[in-house]
């Protein structure tokens, strides 16, 4: 049986369709991660994998009805992280971070404690732990909210554009925290712009266009030259170095898919 299964998904928003007929499989320990233009539904889909939209079709996670499982027992096990990072109180890293414990409100105090502490080691902040959210930087403040994410100790993390803004070093360090988290058995779905890191991180990728699934497979199909001129409208130069694969937009074309 899968892990988490999408069949038929739909959503439509003031008459518009956003996403269709889109039907997929993840099972524990995966790392996927979700291209495609803007607009294409990569967003409203991660959102309604989280339960955040109200979506027709069906997504089971371990055979029941996503819509069907309490929601506190669904935040014990998805965490989403939005592209949203603004906070509007001033609060300490450690008091953000700790809302990632909500869902286990009955545990003990110091289970509670110590999951928020081992959050804020795995993204480097316990030398911030007492600094107000308001005087961090972008990059301090992506690592503080994704800390929030990891310290419910998730088994399915939904992360949508989680480098967006940050500088290469903490890029990296977020890809490379989310890699260790699906390694240790989380399943991790990311969308993501940078073809890149999604070359190089990504285990399967799911192109989306139009709000249909288009293909879902290696980074090496998915990301081909001819998919990224069909579906983005540029042509690319892709190779690796240090075996590390790289994808650099070169120009672009007249060949986009239309809508």
């Amino acid at each position: 049986m899968s892990y988490f299964r999408v069949k038929k998904l739909h959503l439509s928003r003031g008459g518009k369709r956003i996403l269709h007929e889109l039907s997929c499989e993840f099972q524990s320990g995966e790392f996927v991660i979700l291209v495609g233009p803007n607009g294409a539904g990569k967003t409203s889909f991660l959102k309604c994998l989280a339960g955040l939209l109200n979506y027709s079709g069906n997504i089971e996670l371990r055979g029941q009805n996503l819509k069907r499982i309490n929601l506190r027992e669904r935040a014990k096990v998805i965490s989403y992280l939005g592209q949203d990072r603004r906070t509007y109180w001033p609060v300490t890293v450690q008091s953000v971070v700790s809302l990632g414990r909500l869902p286990f409100i009955n545990e003990s105090r110091r289970k509670n404690f110590l999951a928020a502490k081992e959050a804020m080691e795995d993204c480097n902040l316990l030398q911030l732990q007492h600094r107000s959210v308001g005087s961090l930087s972008g990059g301090e403040i992506a690592l503080t909210m994704l800390a929030r994410v990891l310290a419910g100790k998730p088994e399915i993390i939904l992360a949508d554009e989680p480098i967006s803004g940050l500088d290469p070093s903490h890029q990296l360090h977020v890809m490379k925290t989310l890699e260790k988290k699906a390694e240790l058995g989380a399943l991790v779905i990311l969308v993501l712009h940078d073809l890149s890191l999604a070359a190089r991180f990504a285990k399967r990728v799911l192109l989306i266009h139009d709000g249909s699934l288009v293909q879902d497979g290696p980074v090496i199909s998915v990301l081909s030259p001819n998919n990224l001129k069909k579906f983005y409208g540029i042509n690319t130069i892709q190779g690796t170095a240090e075996n590390i694969p790289f994808i650099l937009p070169s120009e672009r074309t007249n060949q986009i898919l239309e809508k």
